[in-house]
């Protein structure tokens, strides 16, 4: 199909631009295994009797992936402003290609920014104890997959919009610490109030971290996997949508 050849020659595109810029690439790598290394020992002792470190890998890493699949995406914005001042969407507007392949070239491009850290984090979690669900993992890095993309989309046409590194950089940072935090990424949302535990449920992130914690623990059939997968995959068709209209629009 020719929208399948469109996506893929914008993918390899990104893919290439990224592996040209490697000091980007092992800033990426290096930020899950500073919490796993820096932050994790703390948790050790939260509770009596202290965690093991194999519990504490248990309870921390879902939440790192979920971080990681946030942070994979949310570097889109930046990268569109760049291809903005550089004149690659001017060249682009008088192309044929399909404003959805131009979209889905760089959200693709993050899911394999995702998917490649995530997968050596598992891996050398593994080595210290952290216990391998192999199907409760690929249903996890499939969700968190599905999670890059809607981010991805949404900043990517944030700095369509906005056409400012300042401005999109206002509003990622402005929306990234209160959804991460209410995630229940670094600690659990049960440790908090009540009020808190209310507040993160209009969070999407959190039904991600709360699905991603029970497949990583091997429980598929549950009620948290199916309410991840349902709130992730609908606001993710959601934000595409209109994602495509806004590359419509400023790519016309």
């Amino acid at each position: 199909m020719q929208i399948v050849r469109e996506i893929n020659i914008f993918f390899v595109r990104k893919l290439k631009e990224s592996i040209r810029q490697m000091a980007w690439v092992i800033s990426g790598l290096m930020t899950p295994f500073l919490y796993i290394l820096l932050f994790s020992p703390l948790l050790k002792k939260i509770t009596r009797p202290a965690m093991s470190t194999a519990e504490v890998l248990d309870m921390f890493v879902p939440g790192i992936l979920v971080l990681l699949a946030f942070g994979s995406g949310m570097g889109a914005g930046w990268l569109m402003v760049f291809d903005l001042n550089n004149g690659i969407i001017e060249r682009l507007r008088v192309t044929p290609a399909s404003r959805f392949a131009m979209l889905m070239g760089g959200v693709l491009k993050d899911v394999v920014a995702f998917i490649v850290p995530a997968i050596i984090v598992l891996v050398i979690s593994s080595l210290f104890g952290y216990e391998i669900h192999f199907v409760g993992i690929l249903l996890q890095l499939l969700l968190l997959s599905i999670l890059t993309m809607m981010v991805s989309a949404w900043s990517g046409s944030i700095g369509l919009l906005l056409q400012d590194v300042g401005g999109v950089a206002a509003v990622v940072t402005s929306l990234q610490l209160p959804l991460t935090l209410l995630a229940g990424i670094l600690l659990p949302i049960s440790f908090g109030p009540k009020w808190l535990q209310v507040l993160a449920h209009f969070n999407p992130l959190y039904y991600g971290v709360e699905a991603s914690k029970e497949l990583a623990a091997g429980s598929i059939v549950n009620q948290s996997v199916f309410i991840g997968f349902l709130v992730i995959v609908i606001i993710t068709i959601i934000t595409l949508a209109w994602s495509t209209r806004v590359y419509n629009k400023a790519v016309a």
